[in-house]
């Protein structure tokens, strides 16, 4: 098998596990705890997944029918500002039923779809096209940071693996895109990450001797690239001025600049 479709093939498997082990969350929820409100303002449950159901879908239209990609494209470019939330927003109106079944049928579509894309096609999206394992690890590093903000709403503790490797390495990915939509010119030169993972394995990215680095728990630093959570309550390691202006402005998901989360209180 080409080392390629190996990978994407590897990443779907993640999505679909953590996609699933969000519906055990959420599954044998009444309609009051559909109605939760969870820490994205304005966002109850019912919120959070009709929004994975919905990107999950449009991702599988894009894998499968850029066409008609192309003419959802354009819809939204003219209510850019508010496209996202009007669909999530549109989706939490349904049944709670029907969101989960929604949200069950689009990610069985896009999973097919990932695996079915020809090596080397690239998937044309909102941003920049991407590969079928770029699209799967950002649809995995979504569906994480939702699922954190469900399961804040419960109150249920969150319960690592290492498939978090997948937001880890977006974050890194995307640390001279969190300047730029900051209005700040990034550095020249990269950093250095050394990350503990759930497993106790340590994952590593950028030149050893970098005058800049980042070093912590995984999950931590999954923690503020998604902005889950504040920088304050965070045990990591940042060494250098660049490193450490960037852990105010970090953000690996698609968007202007996000607000962050508040301290939690001791």
């Amino acid at each position: 098998m080409p080392e390629g479709k190996a990978a994407v093939i590897g990443v779907v498997a993640d999505l679909e596990a953590e996609s699933a082990q969000l519906d055990t969350l959420v599954a044998g929820l009444d309609d009051a705890g559909w109605a939760t409100p969870t820490p994205a303002p304005g966002w109850t449950i019912a919120h959070q997944i009709a929004h994975l159901a919905w990107t999950d879908e449009v991702a599988a239209v894009a894998a499968t029918d850029p066409d008609r990609f192309g003419a959802l494209l354009s819809e939204a470019a003219s209510s850019v500002a508010t496209y996202v939330d009007d669909a999530a927003e549109a989706g939490a109106a349904a049944p709670a039923d029907e969101i989960l079944a929604g949200w069950r049928a689009a990610r069985d579509r896009l999973a097919d779809a990932l695996r079915a894309v020809p090596a080397g096609v690239k998937i044309p999206w909102f941003g920049p096209p991407m590969s079928a394992a770029s699209m799967a690890t950002a649809r995995l590093m979504e569906t994480w940071a939702h699922g954190l903000d469900v399961a804040d709403a419960l109150g249920v503790p969150v319960v690592p693996t290492d498939r978090i490797r997948s937001v880890a390495h977006i974050g890194v990915r995307t640390r001279d895109f969190a300047y730029i939509v900051n209005g700040r010119t990034p550095p020249a030169e990269p950093f250095h990450y050394a990350l503990t993972a759930p497993s106790g394995e340590i994952w590593t990215w950028g030149p050893d001797d970098a005058s800049n680095s980042v070093r912590g728990p995984a999950l931590d630093f999954c923690f503020l690239v998604t902005q889950r959570r504040a920088l304050a309550d965070l045990a990591l390691e940042l060494t250098g001025p660049d490193a450490v202006e960037w852990s105010g402005i970090a953000q690996c998901f698609a968007g202007p600049p996000g607000p962050g989360r508040e301290p939690r209180a001791s």
